[in-house]
């Protein structure tokens, strides 16, 4: 039992620590819009002091019209509740103005901040997260921030204001009657904040599930084609109605918590009225109150409940918000394995020339791990067009994705003209590399946008003659809007044959001396890889060029090919060396060629 009360004791330690700091990133977050805080504070103070006005009016409302019937007090009275309804409407539009403001204006920042996280984020990070549920932070739990700011700033501010006035009119109508409510109220705020520190795991729950999703509805979308040419229309919504059901019962469940806190204080709030009413009622009928000043008071009472029921419900709304705050700082707080040396240079391209020198690498650095890469040693020389070949998962896009440094090697060291890629820019280096992919990506937004979009500054004429490098040119003044054309999302509008044509016109267009290509022609038809492979000669033009091979009729007149199997390259050499010297690439070569064995290999 000892051992639980202290295991309890250190998890609310650990969530108060928790919560200290998130309200403090929130507060740095809000910090430089003090001013417009401090004029919403002083809106609020207004608000707050007209609520209070109202009620106290209440007083000579009954005594001196209703009651005392004097006609000369009638004009008075109704000018001054005119007046304090209008300054309490204008004071209210500014506190609304201005408090809006600064919520919408945090959630701006964060989301600046949050996707500049993001996008400078190394791939590593994107291997272990899942794109719905990184759209998911970035929207919905990003904005319910707006609420953790605005709506804790109000109710500390206006509904705290508001009850300071309300029991000061109370206390001044009557101190003994207001000593015996406001023992009675404080007892309705215990059960709230119990409430409150269980919504923030619920509310947690709750975005997870949100979470999820986003996932399967992007998942849903992107791949489509592949649902309904499956026809799995109906397995797809059976998952989302799945996931929709469980968002929907932990959205009751905190609801159900939440609104626990409703008739504890209603039951609570009722006995404080009628004690009122039964003590006020009969001092009125002794003589001792008069019914303005009674009904001063129960006015003030009745309007004090809705600040303080707001109040109360501060950290079970604080605590949803947290929930959220949570899962948007965690990820805020990444930090990248792919960094700048303090010193780091600009890499200087002289010829061009690429070395790996006894490269070892694994996607995790756990000692048992599997290593992906091992002993890699090879030189890529200035204008030389290199290939890799070798069975899939041995190896090929790890290594050349290591070239532009999306991940780190585990040790060996890998040079660009004898200089270490770690002791460079990431910038100056990768500006040095073009990537021509089978995978194309391309943005919703023009083919010239996208074109350039390695060369955002690009002039129309860099862009026609980057098109024209790479058969693009004659598709695109065929269509109606030309360059001005929108693609679509990931290029939808175009065949595969054109988008691939605006990849390999990007990379002219970028002009980069290193040129890696993951076959970028093995998933078009023989049509259009004829006229992109026409393409990819000139591209390849006094560029040293590294090409992932998955059919070897593309790197037969590739200067080297290496073999990689299982992470180790087993052969080097020409197309025709390799025909006589490895076993491997024989076997390969008689797999797409259907070439007869060797002599070597007959023996």
């Amino acid at each position: 039992m000892a051992k639980k009360r202290a295991k309890r004791s250190i998890i609310q330690v650990a969530k108060s620590a928790s919560t200290r700091a998130l309200i403090k990133k929130l507060i740095r977050y809000a910090k430089p819009y003090g001013s417009k805080i401090l004029l919403g504070f002083l809106c609020m103070i207004v608000v707050a002091a007209t609520t209070a006005a109202s009620a106290k009016l209440m007083k000579p409302i009954i005594n001196d019209i209703f009651l005392g019937r004097k006609e000369e007090m009638l004009l008075p009275i109704t000018g001054l509740i005119f007046l304090v309804f209008f300054l309490k409407g204008l004071f209210t539009y500014g506190e609304s103005v201005l408090m809006a403001f600064v919520g919408h204006r945090v959630i701006a920042d964060v989301q600046k901040d949050f996707f500049n996280v993001l996008i400078q984020a190394d791939l590593k990070f994107y291997q272990k997260r899942q794109t719905g549920d990184l759209v998911s932070r970035f929207m919905n739990d990003v904005g319910r921030l707006n609420n953790a700011v605005t709506g804790t700033l109000s109710s500390i501010g206006k509904d705290f204001l508001t009850l300071i006035f309300f029991i000061i009119v109370m206390f001044d109508e009557d101190w003994q009657l207001a000593s015996v409510v406001f023992f009675i109220l404080p007892i309705a705020i215990l059960p709230v904040i119990i409430i409150g520190r269980k919504m923030r795991k619920t509310s947690t729950k709750v975005q997870e599930h949100t979470s999820d999703l986003t996932i399967l509805l992007t998942q849903a979308f992107q791949g489509v084609r592949l649902v309904k040419s499956y026809c799995m229309e109906a397995y797809e919504k059976s998952k989302m109605s799945e996931v929709i059901e469980n968002v929907f019962e932990r959205t009751l469940k905190g609801v159900r918590t939440k609104a626990v806190s409703h008739p504890v204080m209603e039951f609570l709030g009722g006995i404080a009225i009628a004690v009122v009413i039964l003590y006020g009622g009969s001092e009125v009928i002794k003589g001792t109150h008069t019914p303005g000043a009674f009904f001063t008071f129960i006015t003030a009472l009745i309007m004090s409940y809705e600040p303080l029921k707001r109040l109360a419900n501060l950290n079970a709304n604080l605590q949803e918000q947290l929930a959220a705050a949570d899962r948007v700082f965690t990820l805020m707080a990444h930090k990248n394995e792919i960094i700048e040396q303090p010193d780091a240079k600009d890499l200087i391209v002289t010829k061009g020339s690429v070395t790996f020198k006894e490269v070892n690498f694994s996607y995790d650095d756990e000692k048992d791990n599997q290593p992906v890469l091992q002993h890699i040693s090879l030189t890529l020389k200035p204008g030389q067009r290199a290939a890799l070949v070798g069975p899939s998962g041995g190896g090929k896009s790890t290594l050349m994705n290591l070239i532009p440094r999306f991940f780190d090697v585990n040790s060996g060291v890998i040079t660009v003209d004898a200089q270490d890629i770690r002791n460079v820019t990431l910038d100056s280096l990768r500006h040095a590399v073009a990537l021509v992919s089978q995978e194309v990506v391309l943005f919703d937004d023009t083919i010239a946008a996208n074109i350039a979009f390695g060369r955002p500054g690009a002039s129309l004429e860099d862009i026609i003659k980057a098109a024209k490098a790479a058969a693009a040119h004659d598709f695109i003044k065929s269509l109606p809007k030309g360059y001005e054309t929108f693609v679509g999302e990931q290029g939808m509008r175009l065949s595969g044959g054109q988008r691939q044509r605006l990849s390999i016109a990007r990379a002219f267009l970028k002009n980069a001396p290193v040129l890696l290509m993951d076959e970028p022609t093995s998933a078009l038809d023989s049509e259009s890889e004829e006229k992109i492979q026409s393409a990819l000669e000139l591209l390849m033009k006094g560029r040293t060029t590294l090409t992932i091979a998955h059919r070897l009729a593309t790197v037969r007149s590739a200067d080297v090919i290496y073999v990689l199997e299982d992470g180790v390259i087993t052969d080097r050499g020409s197309h025709e060396t390799l025909l006589k010297t490895s076993k491997r690439y024989q076997q390969l070569s008689r797999i797409q060629f259907q070439e007869a064995p060797s002599p070597q290999d007959s023996a």
